[in-house]
């Protein structure tokens, strides 16, 4: 390898240092690493409308932002994603570490998964398409 091909080996290996860096303190300034629980709700396209997924994104992070005000609540992350691979009777949303799939989240459907298990614990059974809990 040249000299100027190890400059630039080292340059782009600074580069990605520096990006790692910028990402780990971006990580932490979001709580990555504090979570008690994580939902990720499928928006769409082929299980939902991209309408109803953003309408169900747009609901999920108000109501999140609720639950994590609370004194003494657990601290709830919320991420959305393009595919859980389901693609049926979305929006679609797994909550973990226990690993709740659920299924039909219309707006109804994502208050009750929002007030009962996110808010209080209760996996509302009715809406559940699977399980697969994180050991």
């Amino acid at each position: 390898m040249g000299a100027s091909a190890k400059i630039g080996a080292m340059t782009g290996q600074a580069r990605h240092s520096n990006a790692l860096a910028e990402a780990a303190e971006e990580a932490a300034r979001v709580g990555v690493g504090g979570y008690d629980r994580h939902v990720f709700l499928c928006i769409g396209p082929d299980c939902c409308t991209p309408e109803e997924g953003a309408a169900a994104w747009s609901h999920l992070k108000k109501g999140v932002a609720e639950l994590n005000k609370r004194d003494g609540s657990s601290h709830i992350a919320r991420t959305k994603v393009g595919c859980l691979r389901i693609c049926r009777l979305g929006p679609t949303a797994v909550v973990y570490p226990e690993g709740t799939w659920y299924g039909g989240l219309d707006p109804a459907g994502l208050e009750r998964v929002l007030r009962d298990d996110l808010g209080g614990g209760q996996r509302v059974e009715d809406l559940v398409i699977g399980e697969n809990p994180l050991p």
